[in-house]
């Protein structure tokens, strides 16, 4: 066999031998198991890795918008009339949020931290000075004492001469800053010395710049991927003891800012937040893109706010028959001192078309109210996310004030916020490299295929080619039987008739 055949036999094999290895290896899935594996042990929260630094000290910026509902004709509402509102804002300020007092517990397997929250004001993103705008809204504190003492006639008759006696009505006009940051109540003022554990002072972010929601402590991972992240006790406590049933009282998910890697759009991700003491779910929506980054938008359905009627589980979340609400709606009193507020997400999106039509001044737009996190799917991480939230006062008729003997029950939007973040432009950086040193090593098996195909088809090729130039070759070679004239022609020689001589005589 000549060098050249063998070299055409030789692609045949190889090609053959790497298209099997390549199409046993997508099968078995060999390369994808192992870099799966070197994921999961790569994202934990331990000292040295670069999730737990993130985890720790995250670097993109987070920001936190504050949106007001201003009341423009308050002598109407309480006249019974349907309340309008002017939304304000936004009065933006950036969020610092690093984890305090990191502790390592039960052999790496959690971590307890405390994460304080720090804001700082930023007049470019916000739309005016937070010490001179002015906002009506509902008399908050006011609200929650009348609520407070309404079972008592002796009480609510005091709390209702102080009122008149301090001009303290149904609505107030307070800065900006007053109402985030807090400012001296006169009616607090008056019930404080009587009660001590009422403080003097009220305001919607009252005493939450530079402190914490208390101490957490989390899974990392170690001992299972699908528990990176996720909260394992709240102030020392594995469930709440606030709502009517186990489940409502559940601490499921994560606090928001870490989840386990190699995500599903079939799975349902919890998050747990203090702020409306229980855990809400998420689920996918759709693919999204994020500075070139591939991402699973998650999203909170209807399903998390709905009505026991339309969600049996949340039933739970009544503190009583008389306070469930309608789709939508969430009353939080039981960790709000007994105030009757009551969250939702921004103008009652996703809620009952009823609360968003009572009051003059309100449209829910999905693209501006709804709640979503953009995560990474291989890595899950948080590339993008809004977490929006409103803050509401439930008001109607109470029994011994008449100042609100003509109101009609509504539930009543006071603020909402729209807390942000993007992914910075170096951790996009070091997110893009890493997900193409992912794609080139799980795509290895396919490239193996590719590549043997090719040189398959190289081979068909040559033995094409080979197989026409032997036929060519075998064509130029062949001949035809000749005379024995024609031959000694072509060898050069004459021939010389001779013509037989007859005797005559």
């Amino acid at each position: 066999m000549s060098v050249k055949s063998c070299c055409i036999y030789s692609t045949g094999v190889i090609s053959i031998l790497t298209l099997i290895a390549g199409i046993v290896l997508v099968l078995s899935q060999v390369f994808q198991n192992i870099l799966n594996a070197k994921i999961k042990k790569e994202i934990v929260l331990r000292n040295g890795t670069h999730a737990f630094d993130v985890w720790e000290n995250p670097p993109p910026p987070v920001y936190m918008q504050f949106y007001f509902f201003n009341v423009t004709n308050p002598a109407e509402v309480l006249k019974g009339e349907r309340p309008a509102v002017l939304e304000v804002g936004p009065y933006t300020y950036r969020e610092y949020r690093a984890k305090e007092n990191v502790t390592f517990v039960d052999n790496g397997t959690r971590v307890s931290a405390y994460q304080p929250k720090t804001f700082v004001f930023l007049p470019e993103r916000s739309v005016g000075d937070p010490d001179d705008d002015m906002i009506t809204t509902i008399n908050i504190p006011a609200v929650a004492v009348m609520n407070k003492v309404k079972d008592s006639f002796w009480k609510s008759s005091m709390v209702s001469i102080w009122m008149n006696s301090l001009n303290v009505g149904m609505f107030m006009t307070r800065s900006v800053n007053e109402l985030l940051w807090g400012f001296k109540d006169p009616l607090l003022s008056r019930i404080h010395p009587m009660n001590p554990e009422i403080d003097e002072y009220f305001g919607l972010m009252y005493k939450k710049n530079g402190s914490n929601d208390g101490e957490f402590v989390y899974h990392t991972g170690e001992a299972d991927f699908m528990d990176y992240g996720r909260v394992a006790t709240f102030k020392g406590e594995s469930k709440l003891s606030l709502w009517t049933s186990e489940q409502s009282n559940m601490i499921n998910g994560t606090d928001g800012s870490a989840f386990h890697p190699l995500l599903s759009k079939t799975e349902r991700l919890y998050i747990f937040s203090p702020d409306l003491c229980r855990s809400i779910f998420m689920e996918f929506e759709k693919d999204v893109k994020v500075k070139g980054l591939p991402a699973y938008r998650f999203t909170p359905p209807r399903d998390v706010l709905a009505s026991k009627e339309e969600n049996p589980a949340n039933e739970g979340f009544c503190v009583s028959p008389k306070e469930c609400l309608g789709t939508g709606l969430l009353k939080v009193s039981v960790c709000r001192k007994g105030a009757p507020v009551v969250t939702s997400f921004p103008h009652f999106y996703l809620g009952d078309e009823k609360y968003s039509n009572a009051i003059e001044g309100l449209d829910p737009v999905r693209e501006h109210h709804q709640t979503y996190l953009d995560l990474n799917p291989t890595t899950g991480v948080p590339i993008r996310a809004s977490k929006r939230a409103q803050i509401n006062i439930l008001i109607n008729r109470i029994s011994g004030f008449p100042k609100t003997k003509s109101l009609n029950e509504t539930i009543f939007p006071v603020m909402f916020i729209n807390e942000t973040v993007v992914i910075d432009d170096v951790s996009a950086a070091k997110l893009h490299k890493l997900l193409l040193m992912v794609s080139l090593v799980s795509n290895f098996p396919l490239v193996l295929v590719g590549l043997g195909a090719i040189l398959l088809l190289v081979f068909i090729g040559l033995i094409v080619c080979e197989c026409k130039q032997k036929k060519s070759t075998k064509e130029d070679t062949s001949y035809s039987p000749v005379s024995n004239k024609e031959a000694d022609e072509k060898n050069g020689s004459s021939y010389v008739a001779l013509t037989p001589v007859i005797d005559k005589s």
